[in-house]
């Protein structure tokens, strides 16, 4: 009977982490999928959670045509110790592990059993690259775990920042079975290219191995931990702002003290909580006050005011709803294109951007709606000089009358005609009288006394035989 009540209760145990969204990806005492490469073949695998990695060479070295005593385990830049569990190896599905074939000098005995860190994953190794050296060095064991590395991602597959693992491979032939002479201390020796050399076992294909060309480099990168494995080509950007708050610092703006924090590129290194900080880009985008910076693109820097501290990777705005982050990919497109000497096609509902020659004066929205426009006065193109029949007159008076901007916008009576007016509407190329087509061919005549100008409603240009052979039905 008891045995049953325990059948139940698990079983409800199970619904309810499901339901509630904490039922893992991978359980640890469930069923591992594991892609044991050795080279060149591929070797799905499937092992409990509960094994180590002596259990896994004797599995898998024979299919393999060898003695497990002649393989290595390699993950994450690192020899796997045999009694290290798989469990602890922050694995995911499909998860690449590389079987390399040892030398005949690097027999081991199965019973050996490795005691130094570097027998362990990097991931378990691996201390937070906040801290210095002096910090590392005085770090009681008892706090390790408090200060482990942890990092997040932009992942494009689950769409949202997430939990990120770091992974490395040989900088030359991409490829995972690669061991490295030092743990990276610091986010400079992750980020930056030849910084950590190692040991690529890819052999004989690297071209680093075969010809002994220079020292070996490290390429390290991250994967999502949420999605299942898609090889090592699957990779994420690193958020490295983003960090763990392991010195318990208030955020700059309310002054809450949370577990994930966002520290700015500053002197001071300026910190602000996640809430706080999608705020401060949110009043930022609605009120257009990113900065476009030539080398970093369109960005913010630390709202305190401090120099040299714009963010320089702008993933991280990815914090944002997907509405706001497509109107900042929107906003930041338009400011190139304005920085780059073009400009924004003036068609309500379009504001395509176009490059466009210092000296034309005819513009034409050509990847847009195929609206043709003046590049000085931005109103339908026309002959002769500019005039303000559509936009002289503005909200506001003689220098000395004062008004309330967020009410004048309010008070504009003709905004919404003249918005109208622009979308049914195309001006004469020659008096820029308002023009609304309700059918028939492409052979305007302009019907304003003293005008009577002939011209082309998709050039806007005056009615020629070209246009009469291209377009004159449509």
């Amino acid at each position: 009977m008891s045995a049953v009540l325990t059948l139940v209760k698990g079983c409800f145990q199970w619904i309810f982490r499901l339901l509630t969204g904490r039922l893992s990806a991978v359980e640890p005492s469930s069923t591992l999928v594991v892609v044991v490469v050795s080279e060149g073949r591929h070797l799905p695998q499937k092992l409990p959670a509960d094994w180590d990695v002596l259990q896994l060479k004797q599995a898998v070295a024979p299919k393999f045509g060898l003695r497990h005593t002649q393989l290595d385990i390699v993950l994450a830049g690192k020899r796997l110790n045999n009694s290290t569990l798989i469990q602890d190896c922050d694995l995911g599905p499909q998860t690449i592990l590389h079987a390399v074939k040892l030398k005949k000098n690097e027999n081991q005995s199965p019973t050996v059993q490795e005691d130094d860190e570097g027998s362990k994953p990097l991931s378990e190794t691996l201390l937070d690259l906040q801290l210095n050296d002096e910090e590392r060095r005085n770090l009681p064991d008892s706090e390790k775990a408090k200060v482990k590395a942890h990092f997040y991602v932009s992942c494009n597959t689950c769409n949202k920042m997430q939990e990120g693992k770091l992974r490395v491979r040989c900088k030359t032939c991409k490829i995972g079975a690669f061991t490295v002479h030092a743990d990276p201390q610091s986010w400079q020796d992750v980020l930056e290219p030849n910084q950590i050399t190692g040991e690529c076992l890819n052999e004989p294909s690297c071209s680093v191995i075969h010809h002994n060309i220079g020292p070996t480099y490290a390429e390290f990168y991250f994967k999502c931990t949420k999605h299942v494995s898609e090889g090592e080509k699957d990779s994420s950007v690193p958020l490295y702002l983003i960090k763990a708050n392991i010195k318990d610092i208030p955020c700059l703006a309310c002054s809450d003290v949370s577990e994930t924090v966002l520290v700015f590129p500053c002197d001071c290194g300026h910190v602000t909580c996640l809430e706080c900080f999608r705020h401060y880009c949110t009043s930022r985008l609605s009120s257009r006050e990113f900065l476009f910076h030539p080398q970093f693109g369109y960005t913010l820097s630390c709202p305190a005011g401090c120099e040299n501290s714009f963010i320089k990777e702008t993933h991280h705005f990815k914090l944002l709803t997907d509405n706001q982050y497509k109107q900042y990919q929107r906003f930041a497109a338009e400011e190139y294109v304005l920085q780059s000497g073009g400009v924004l096609c003036p068609q309500p509902g379009c504001g395509s951007g176009i490059l466009i020659d210092p000296h034309c004066t005819k513009i034409t929205c050509i990847h847009g709606c195929g609206y043709v426009f003046c590049i000085k006065c931005r109103q339908g193109y026309h002959i002769g000089e500019c005039s303000d029949t559509l936009d002289n007159g503005d909200c506001g008076g003689p220098s000395n009358y004062n008004i309330d901007p967020s009410k004048a916008i309010e008070a504009c009576w003709d905004l919404a005609s003249k918005t109208t007016i622009r979308i049914i509407s195309k001006p004469c190329p020659k008096c820029r009288t308002p023009t609304e087509r309700d059918g028939g061919c492409m052979h305007i005549v302009c019907v304003r006394s003293g005008c009577s100008f002939e011209w082309c409603w998709v050039c806007q240009t005056q009615w020629t035989r070209e246009c009469m052979g291209a377009h004159w039905f449509g």
